[in-house]
């Protein structure tokens, strides 16, 4: 909901971004030579939106734009070809239909037809400018060559030169600027008449009739006039079967021809023929004998009657497939901004929840800061747009602000900036929990179909955040749990140093049973304990604060490594948990500068001495704890020098799926001894950063460090 803004202003923003519009014109050349050095039928451009944070595609070339609804503007990190060029820099190539399935399931989902598709970032002097991207018909080989893989380069290459070039930057527009491939337009009447002689129908990169001949206007028994710019399932109720557009898209996105029969009431079969090139699809039309079967057909009414086309089909898989993915409350409020709003051309969305008699603001996304967060806390009792969607289940759509303000004169939650609205009714199990809120910058006018879908996809909306909220309860639960186990500080002992760092994984429950501690015993010395418990759930990091209180209680007792090891690991025997865990467990002994170590297990320690070398230490390695009761864990001597720094990790740190654990740890070491002098905070960051386990990470870490140094 944004605040409205002077005349002049808007006027300027509006002068900037059509002069930001019009030198799209530059790119067009470069984008029309796609079918002539490529033999691709259709592609587009995207452009990097201007907070940098998603693509918004600018230009299409063929009829790819009546197919990609949903992507006309995407984020960065959606599970799509041309995010993945632009975030990998690097050309993605997708072979055929089974590899689509494979590594693009929503795409295929949502355009489940025979194509291959190439991806192909745009970048100039180390910047990201965008991706184009393009289709080739079914029966392209399930390779490039070497001569299209240099025509891609050629054509990036210079449609980022001229991006690059571009001032005022360039910006992709309310709908992509369609290109039209040479000779198509000037051709067509000629080419579609050579092609076929029966009835003859041209259908045009829209999807809507180009050319209908006199034959074909008396088999489908409608004047060419009426047929003329309209789709033909649109103009004809008895072809409105989702079936027979199916076959259309199939033809334009595969480049193979396609063919069905229809009945034309009351009695009338035909036959269609659908040819498919880079600038349309040619269709004959001819009677056709169908053999009667034993059922009678029944008649297809004759008065206009809606339909739900192939494309909304899609849209509510492609979306319904994402929504399985969403985690949390916000993965939802993002997942239905970036799939949700530009699919259906919305500017704005903010998700609404009814909860303990007040209006609250789960998430949202396109308005301005701070705007839509006023709204938080409003009772339930006010009359308001946001209020009632919430509290009632009926969907409420309003095409332009003279509508809203009808009902809602006055109130501040008109004065958004905005100009058309749907409230979407979020319903699961019978419950209403709020409401999604789909705004748009311009009136809007929503057509039967496209109520019944986003009323639908209200209800997908709802079953994945009533997940979220769950999963957001039992995730905040664990983490509570965990953050009261592991030590809220390091106590600070003379003479020594110490930094830790724990990651939790960035899959799952975000919780498991990585845990360390330094704990005083009373011989003035140190225990330092670092372990790991097996799995990332609640039940593990119960079990790791069971460890650590065990690990506690016999140092208090007797501080030598074997003893504590063995008595811990008798002790998860007696529990009965049939969890595993791992443990590398140090005595340091401050007045004689070493340590005793004994290990459970627990990945290899590392020691930097004073001359900066960095080693793997050897420790005669016991079982891991809960395996045998009666297990033996031996001991090793360590000289702690000062300025010796030992590095104590999980396995987090360097097991990856599908990595080599050998150079892992070679890397560990390496960049363990080059930062190893750093002060040991900036050392902890340093190790995790260049171990690749910053951001995404399926398993947690734990990092300690522990220092030498002049008491």
């Amino acid at each position: 909901m944004s605040v409205s803004r002077p005349a002049s202003a808007r006027l300027g923003a509006a002068d900037a971004e059509a002069a930001a519009r019009a030198g799209l014109d530059t790119l067009v050349e470069p984008l029309r030579s796609a079918p002539e050095l490529l033999g691709a039928h259709m592609g587009g451009v995207y452009l990097l939106s201007a907070d940098g944070q998603a693509l918004e595609m600018a230009l299409s070339l063929g009829a790819i734009r009546q197919f990609v609804r949903g992507w006309q503007h995407v984020g960065l990190a959606a599970a799509i070809p041309v995010a993945d060029a632009v975030r990998e820099g690097e050309l993605v190539w997708v072979g055929g239909a089974g590899e689509m399935a494979r590594r693009y399931p929503r795409v295929a989902v949502a355009m489940p037809y025979a194509f291959s598709l190439a991806a192909v970032p745009l970048t100039a002097g180390g910047r990201r400018l965008g991706a184009v991207f393009f289709l080739w018909p079914a029966a392209h080989p399930a390779e490039l060559s070497p001569t299209e893989r240099g025509a891609l380069g050629e054509i990036a290459g210079r449609l980022a030169r001229r991006v690059a070039a571009a001032d005022p930057p360039l910006r992709a527009g309310p709908r992509p600027l369609p290109v039209v491939p040479p000779g198509g337009a000037a051709d067509l009447l000629a080419a579609t008449v050579a092609r076929l002689p029966d009835g003859v129908c041209a259908i045009g990169l829209d999807g809507r009739l180009t050319l209908v001949s006199a034959q074909a206007a008396r088999l489908l028994a409608r004047p060419a006039d009426q047929l003329l710019g309209a789709r033909p399932w649109t103009a004809l109720p008895w072809l409105r079967d989702p079936i027979y557009e199916y076959h259309y898209r199939a033809a334009v996105i595969s480049g193979e021809p396609s063919s069905f029969v229809a009945l034309r009431p009351p009695d009338q079969w035909l036959s269609f023929r659908l040819f498919p090139d880079a600038f349309g699809v040619t269709a004959r039309i001819a009677a056709a004998q169908v053999t009667r079967r034993a059922l009678p057909v029944d008649p297809v009414p004759l008065e206009p009657v809606p339909h739900t086309r192939p494309g909304a089909l899609y849209w509510i898989l492609h979306l319904a497939t994402a929504l399985t993915e969403a985690a949390s409350v916000q993965d939802v409020v993002s997942m239905v901004a970036d799939q949700i709003v530009p699919g259906f051309g919305g500017r704005a969305v903010a998700v609404l929840l009814a909860e303990g008699g007040k209006l609250r603001i789960a998430g949202h996304r396109g308005y301005p800061p701070g705007l839509v967060d006023q709204f938080d806390g409003t009772p339930l009792t006010e009359s308001t747009p946001g209020v009632r969607a919430s509290t009632n289940p009926v969907p409420a759509f309003f095409e332009n602000r003279a509508e809203l303000e009808r009902i809602y004169a006055g109130r501040r939650e008109t004065q958004d900036g905005m100009a058309a609205w749907a409230y979407l009714p979020l319903v699961t199990s019978g419950r209403l929990i709020g409401t999604c809120v789909l705004a748009f910058a311009e009136p809007h006018h929503f057509a039967l179909e496209e109520r019944a879908v986003l009323t639908a996809l209200g209800g997908l909306i709802a079953q994945a955040l009533d997940r979220a909220r769950l999963y957001d309860t039992k995730s905040g639960l664990a983490h509570g749990l965990q953050d009261s186990l592991l030590p809220s500080a390091l106590p600070v002992v003379p003479g020594l140093r110490t930094a830790a760092r724990y990651l939790p994984a960035t899959e799952g429950m975000e919780v498991g049973g990585d845990f360390y501690d330094l704990i005083r015993v009373d011989d003035g010395g140190l225990a330092v304990v670092i372990g790991d418990v097996q799995g990332h759930n609640v039940n593990a990091a119960a079990l790791m604060g069971q460890i650590r209180t065990a690990v506690r209680a016999f140092a208090s007792v007797d501080a030598d490594p074997s003893s504590v090891l063995a008595g811990t690991n008798r002790l998860l025997a007696d529990l009965g948990t049939t969890l595993l865990a791992s443990c590398a467990y140090l005595r340091v002994d401050l007045a004689r500068r070493e340590a005793w170590l004994a290990d459970a297990g627990h990945p290899v320690p590392l020691l930097r001495g004073p001359d900066g070398r960095a080693r793997l230490l050897s420790p005669r390695s016991g079982l891991v704890l809960n395996v045998d009761p009666d297990a033996e864990y031996p001991q090793i001597r360590i000289r702690l020098p000062v300025g010796t720094t030992l590095l104590l990790y999980t396995d987090g740190l360097v097991e990856t799926p599908g990595g080599d654990l050998d150079q892992a740890l070679a890397r560990l070491a390496d960049t363990f001894a080059r930062h190893g002098g750093e002060p040991l905070d900036r050392l902890a960051d340093t190790l995790i950063d260049q171990s690749g386990q910053a951001e995404q990470r399926t398993d947690d870490v734990a990092v300690l460090l522990v220092r030498s140094v002049v008491g």
